[in-house]
């Protein structure tokens, strides 16, 4: 009986064409999205051509200065301010008078360099011509230092080399701020509007009633309709993941290059595939509480929208946390735990005890709501009404 009720559901919840739009593919065009998205961040402006306007006394000794940068075009104008404002430049740089015959003199000499930093554009523009002139100072230094017969070693005392813990993967810790979020994200858009018309959605067409009078086991229909909000998160979120990596694999270069699990390949995307699962339980769980509370589709969407947004507080908190500093609480609280644990897994490390505080964690918390939701199923104040 529990089969074939769970085996109904589920062909309920894919017969009707908007379910299976909220289901399967708006959770795909979202992570699509998001992908090409962060790729796009990662690459920092690469191929492109950013336009800086100077003035047009800006000539080809100063042009010299950017050589190696062949993605600034300059535009010359009387201002270049006014240029920038107008939308025809990025950024505006603005040099002294006589700016090279200054510095060759030995004079004062400026620059102003003007941007948007909330810009992505402008605020990469300004990196590159910052960058440039930072090297062309120091060079200039150099020269007059060593002109008067001057080590080298009196302004650069010692060297500063900077190492990233994921060097060989610069991009690996936006990727593992990117997969939790997107799974997470699909498995509860995915699996939401079936939670709210398997209780909700009975309620609101009046035939809850009409199917608790039928001989079957509250418990047991309970269970069929958990499963099949389970069931269909599962499937919603190992769709997103299958077109998310095919993205990554074909389709995206950086992040691409991030993806590298080494000889724990096989054992990393198991113990994904074992957390997609788990936290698909978790978040049937929470969900068939949210709709058994409300009486209507829209109600029930109401309660269940503070559960979705709850996937997104992991984000701004797991961030700015390195894989070492990692401790028992973030392996013990749900669904930042998804965050904690999948962050290890793409930079490689396999932590057998913070798997296991992890699926433990989620296995309480899913029986733990599944017992509240049960009780409140029993009642007919929550589900006749």
């Amino acid at each position: 009986m529990l089969l074939k009720i769970y085996l109904k559901e589920m062909k309920d919840c894919f017969r009707d064409r908007r379910t299976l739009l909220l289901t399967v593919l708006l959770p795909i065009i979202m992570m699509t999205g998001l992908t090409f998205f962060y790729e796009s961040l990662i690459s920092e402006g690469e191929g492109e051509t950013y336009s800086l306007a100077v003035e047009k006394s800006f000539g080809a000794k100063e042009a010299e200065l950017f050589s190696g940068m062949e993605n600034i075009e300059f535009v010359q104008s009387a201002n270049p301010e006014e240029t920038l404002a107008e939308g025809e430049a990025v950024a505006a740089l603005v040099l002294s008078p006589d700016f090279l015959t200054s510095i060759e003199k030995g004079e004062e000499a400026s620059v102003t360099l003007i941007g948007d930093s909330f810009s992505q554009n402008s605020t990469n523009l300004m990196n590159l011509v910052t960058t440039t002139l930072t090297a062309f100072e120091k060079s200039v230094t150099a020269t007059r230092l060593q002109s008067q017969g001057t080590d080298l070693s009196v302004i650069q005392p010692f060297t500063i080399d900077q190492k990233e813990i994921s060097e060989d993967n610069p991009n690996v810790n936006l990727l593992a701020m990117l997969i939790p979020l997107m799974l997470s994200l699909a498995i509860g858009v995915g699996a939401s509007p079936s939670a709210s018309d398997l209780f909700a959605g009975e309620k609101e067409r009046k035939t809850m009633e009409a199917l608790l009078m039928t001989p079957v086991n509250r418990s047991t229909l309970l269970f069929a309709k958990w499963m099949t909000i389970a069931s269909v998160g599962t499937i919603t979120g190992l769709t997103t993941l299958g077109v998310v990596a095919a993205e990554i694999t074909f389709l995206t270069e950086n992040l691409k290059q991030a993806v590298s699990f080494g000889d724990n390949a096989w054992l990393i995307i198991g113990l994904a595939l074992v957390m997609t699962i788990l936290f698909s339980m978790f978040n049937a769980s929470l969900l068939m509480i949210t709709s058994i509370m409300g009486k209507t589709v829209k109600e029930s969407q109401s309660y269940s929208t503070p559960v979705m947004m709850l996937t997104i507080l992991p984000t701004m908190i797991i961030t700015g946390i390195g894989i070492n500093e990692l401790t028992f609480e973030h392996f013990a609280i749900p669904i930042m735990n998804l965050f904690s644990l999948l962050k290890e897994l793409l930079f490689g490390v396999i932590n057998y005890e913070h798997i296991v505080i992890t699926l433990g964690s989620n296995i309480v918390f899913m029986v733990l709501f599944f017992i509240i939701g049960r009780i409140m199923f029993m009642k007919d104040k929550w589900v006749m009404n």
